[in-house]
């Protein structure tokens, strides 16, 4: 996939709106560079750079200064934060068409979190200088940021509340369904929707031990509500897993 143009596709993918309100529980980043003017998209993209990264390879780590942002071209990328005990807890799954490593920037700070790579992914990295430059002559962009930052800060609340009210097996099946809903955009269209994703990362974002998530795994799966092909989950009844989130 190359990276995205000045007339950049937003993908569309069969949505589960009406029955759960997805956009309390997802980031979106992906109309940030969207038809922006193209002046503006040559000052962003003019010393850009495409890498290919391998699982757990470290886009940037917390504590340290930035030097650009990244847009994923393709693949899968966890925010984290670690522990005094060196615990990972994960923040957001990004995905394809999704930017991370802005926030830093804007506020001119140094990293809050750390950020891996979850499988092979091509990611294209924009300097900060560029990005910021771009942000001074573009109010589209400025709009654009400031709207997603009030959206993000939503759905950190959203979360917040989650860890504060919800039992873990409630937790398991609103990330569940949040996760599935990411995957979307990399399925084959009539193919069943894999999450590719380690039992510790899973349990990382649910805030909970290992052991927990495959003994709700297990009933989920014998319930029929969900299938296992080694540590890839596809859901089989979403109605029943968006009951049990209990998101109202």
């Amino acid at each position: 996939m190359t990276f995205f143009n000045s007339k950049m596709l937003i993908l569309v993918v069969m949505s589960i709106k009406g029955l759960f309100p997805i956009d309390k529980w997802d980031f979106k980043s992906e109309s940030i560079f969207a038809d922006l003017r193209p002046e503006d998209f040559e000052l962003l993209t003019a010393h850009k750079s495409e890498h290919v990264y391998k699982k757990n390879d470290i886009l940037f780590r917390e504590g340290t200064y930035p030097s650009g942002i990244f847009f994923i071209n393709k693949g899968k990328v966890k925010k984290y934060k670690v522990d005094k005990d060196g615990k990972e807890q994960i923040i957001y799954l990004a995905n394809t068409a999704q930017l991370i490593g802005y926030h830093a920037i804007l506020s001119g700070d140094r990293y809050p979190d750390s950020a891996a790579v979850m499988e092979e992914s091509v990611i294209t990295f924009i300097p900060k200088e560029d990005f910021l430059k771009t942000l001074d002559q573009s109010p589209a962009l400025n709009k654009r940021l400031l709207k997603t930052l009030s959206h993000e800060f939503a759905v950190l609340a959203n979360s917040l509340t989650m860890f504060a009210q919800k039992t873990v097996r409630e937790r398991l099946a609103l990330q569940l369904i949040v996760i599935r809903e990411k995957h979307k955009v990399d399925a084959v269209e009539g193919a069943p929707v894999e999450i590719n994703i380690s039992r510790e990362d899973l349990a990382s974002l649910v805030g909970t031990a290992r052991e927990n998530v495959i003994r709700i795994l297990t009933e989920f799966k014998e319930k029929g509500i969900l299938e296992t092909k080694g540590r890839k989950i596809i859901v089989k009844d979403i109605n029943t897993l968006i009951k049990i989130a209990n998101h109202k």
